[in-house]
């Protein structure tokens, strides 16, 4: 799902249909999960927004497909959530703020190189990565290890730790796509949709 302060009409409809579809399927700690999510993005959005827009980089608003992209997987998972527990709508939540954390947070920080040559690449380049972005994924995906230590309970200081690793392969697993993105092949929406696939099974096996 995106930032819903940061959404227009058609974003905030499908958002709210996402909310009513956890809410009514999912574990009861889905929605409040849903909504650190929510809340830890849009303040992970506006962090440093001048000097993001400065480098051009800063988004505004964002639409349906944006929703689409990072909702579906995690609306999915809690519609399965009675048969495969609530171990991957965790992992997929946990994936998606991994990524939104390492690509409106990692962008004021550090260097980033192309995973396809290992090179210098430009900031916010799709399939590149830099030591502060893969640390501010860790810290976006061990707030959602946090709030499910409290929410759904049954989750230790390894469980949130375990938590915050698969939202950090998540986003790995995206940055590996965005290689493929810009070579032509998919697009942001695709790439937002693997990391939270990747993190939804891998919440599943471990989880």
């Amino acid at each position: 799902m995106a930032n819903i302060a940061l959404l227009d009409f058609a974003g905030l409809a499908l958002a709210a249909v996402f909310a009513v579809i956890v809410f009514y399927f999912g574990h009861p700690a889905s929605l409040p999960l849903m909504l650190i999510f929510l809340a830890a993005s849009v303040l992970a959005t506006k962090y440093g927004y001048e000097e993001k827009r400065e480098i051009g980089l800063y988004e505004h608003e964002r639409s349906w497909e944006n929703v689409l992209a990072n909702g579906i997987v995690p609306a999915a998972c809690a519609v399965l959530y009675p048969v495969v527990g609530v171990g991957p709508y965790i992992g997929s939540l946990a994936a998606i703020t991994a990524d939104k954390f390492a690509s409106e947070m990692g962008v004021l920080g550090g260097e980033p190189v192309s995973l396809l040559d290992f090179k210098k690449a430009k900031k916010g380049v799709s399939g590149a990565i830099s030591f502060f972005g893969t640390l501010m994924s860790f810290n976006g995906a061990l707030i959602i290890g946090i709030g499910a230590y409290f929410l759904v309970g049954g989750y230790g200081a390894w469980g949130v730790l375990k938590i915050g690793l698969i939202g950090l392969a998540g986003s790995m697993a995206d940055s590996l796509v965005g290689v493929i993105e810009e070579k032509g092949v998919g697009n942001k929406a695709t790439t937002n949709a693997i990391c939270a696939i990747v993190g939804a099974l891998l919440g599943a096996a471990y989880l």
